[in-house]
């Protein structure tokens, strides 16, 4: 394996640029598919709205399309702006599809948003900033070990092992699955597509700068490329059954949040990316993560306050 003294080339800002871009894609793939996704439930009769029927219907929606190809777009822009900067730089910045996403009800619905939707949307835009600058300046990249790809590979089995146990039992005690659970899979699959894109990144950039050898950790990275079509594939189902029991904003805010949640951590504690990052910038990621997430729950609760005074307004 190449040693990890191989340094990676780093152009944090335009990562960050690239990142920004992803995020308006995903936003605006998020709105389409919403509403493709709406329109086909709204046309069925079968209890469950994204049977095999169903998504044959979807495929012939071409709003859904629309934004099944934005939302491609998106990961694609994603994945190369992790080729330009560590991974818990760019990653949060992910959470400025709230603000595309806002900016987007506004054009729709022609009606600007409230004050505690505006005030939400600026606290996670404030956190983010924050720990982005500071990411930005202590982040690493270095090139990926074997025992790093060993590592992410069995955290992403125990987790699709743990979350088809939820089902299962869900399914074996017949009890409804609350509609969170379905946002909460698809932000932590894509957060785990993006780590191991990074991972797959990291090993053609060592590859491109030393000579190539087909070993050990080639086959991990080859399980690596496996693993993110796997939690691709099964992050877009959920990411669909939830738009067919939450609103769009809700899904945004949850795959803004719990994505960059969960591949900043797995860039921490396993591809190193912060590895010896002073005291004081581990406390600002502390306090900067803590205000985003609380924003996007801030923000959760003023469009639902806002869902009931509309309600309560009309004749």
């Amino acid at each position: 394996m190449t040693p990890a003294t191989v340094t990676l080339t780093s152009l944090p800002l335009a990562g960050i640029g690239l990142a920004i871009v992803a995020a308006a894609l995903l936003a605006v793939g998020n709105e389409l598919q919403s509403r493709g996704v709406a329109a086909v439930a709204a046309r069925s009769t079968a209890d469950s709205a994204l049977g095999a029927k169903q998504f044959t219907r979807l495929l012939r929606n071409g709003t859904w399309l629309l934004g099944s190809v934005a939302f491609g777009l998106s990961i694609i822009v994603q994945l190369a702006s992790l080729t330009l900067a560590p991974l818990i730089v760019v990653q949060p910045v992910g959470v400025t599809a709230l603000v595309f996403a806002a900016l987007l009800t506004v054009v729709t619905t022609r009606k600007a948003p409230s004050r505690r939707v505006t005030r939400s949307i600026l606290i996670c835009i404030a956190g983010v900033g924050v720990f982005v600058t500071v990411a930005a300046l202590v982040a690493q990249q270095h090139a990926i070990e074997e025992t790093q790809l060993i590592a992410i590979l069995i955290v992403l089995a125990v987790v699709l092992v743990a979350l088809g146990g939820v089902f299962l039992f869900s399914r074996l005690r017949q009890w409804p699955i609350p509609p969170m659970v379905y946002v909460l899979a698809g932000g932590l699959l894509t957060g785990f597509v993006a780590t191991l894109g990074k991972t797959v990144i990291g090993r053609v950039q060592t590859v491109l700068s030393t000579e190539f050898m087909f070993d050990a950790a080639t086959v991990l990275t080859l399980f690596c490329v496996l693993g993110i079509a796997v939690a691709g594939g099964l992050s877009i189902y959920f990411v669909q059954v939830a738009h067919t029991v939450a609103r769009p904003e809700v899904v945004v805010a949850g795959l803004t949040v719990i994505d960059p949640v969960v591949a900043v951590v797995l860039g921490i504690t396993i591809l190193g990316e912060a590895a010896g990052a002073p005291l004081w910038a581990v406390l600002a990621f502390v306090v900067a993560g803590a205000v985003a997430v609380s924003g996007v729950f801030l923000l959760s609760a003023a469009q639902e306050k806002d869902a009931r005074e509309k309600a309560v307004s009309l004749p």
